[in-house]
């Protein structure tokens, strides 16, 4: 099999499949006959090949797929113009001290924003497969640590944590970059609107005087 050949391939593959494909799961496809690195560079050429169209090869957390380009993004929701529901401001803070500080624990949350956490805010990012519980801190009452997972980072279009907006130094509380990968990420796929309901009004209620965080060294920056 020829290089054009083992790109065909590839690409039938990706196009075919529900979500992303490691590279593992790639090579699968060709007997173990090509290595890693091999594919690396088809997988590049690959997605030279498909840059300026309307869809794009995008590396991700969890391995390569096709996704639509953001550019198409104001034509393809003319397709849905019903938006899904939103998340609290509570629940994307939480999710970016998560982000940005994991592993983190309730505790670490309500000092950076100055509020309690309900706990229907944790249980929606855990549903929705952003955040999951790694292990339990070494201190009285072994509180839970949460970091976020393969799924936030596909659905975000990152390949690591690395790739997060950097944190200002200002008076920003999330970046704006993230909110606007959130907000794309929220728009993709639908959320549970009777637990949205009861979420935002559990954080309306723990809201008040809350903030996040205003500078790096508050919320230092995980790495991957």
């Amino acid at each position: 099999m020829n290089t054009e050949e083992a790109k065909i391939v590839l690409e039938a593959a990706l196009l075919t499949a529900e979500r992303p494909l490691p590279l593992a799961e790639l090579r699968r496809l060709f007997a173990d006959e090509l290595n890693a690195d091999t594919l690396r560079v088809l997988l590049d050429e690959l997605r030279l090949q498909w840059s300026g169209r309307g869809i794009e090869l995008t590396a991700l957390a969890s391995g390569w797929r096709f996704q639509s380009a953001p550019s198409m993004r104001v034509y393809l929701d003319r397709l849905n113009p019903e938006k899904a529901p939103k998340y609290s401001r509570a629940v994307l803070e939480t999710l970016a001290i998560i982000a940005y500080r994991q592993p983190a624990t309730r505790g670490d949350i309500e000092e950076i924003r100055g509020v309690a956490v309900s706990p229907q805010v944790i249980r929606a990012l855990e549903e929705r497969g952003w955040i999951e519980t790694i292990g339990q801190r070494e201190t009285p009452g072994r509180p839970a640590l949460f970091a976020t997972t393969k799924a936030f980072l596909d659905d975000l279009g990152l390949r690591s944590l690395d790739e997060l907006p950097p944190l200002e130094t200002a008076a920003a509380a999330v970046p704006a970059e993230f909110e606007l990968h959130f907000a794309a990420a929220t728009d993709a796929a639908p959320v549970d609107v009777e637990n949205e309901s009861s979420l935002a009004t559990n954080a309306a209620e723990t809201e008040s005087g809350g903030s996040l965080a205003t500078s790096s060294s508050e919320l230092p920056r995980a790495s991957a």
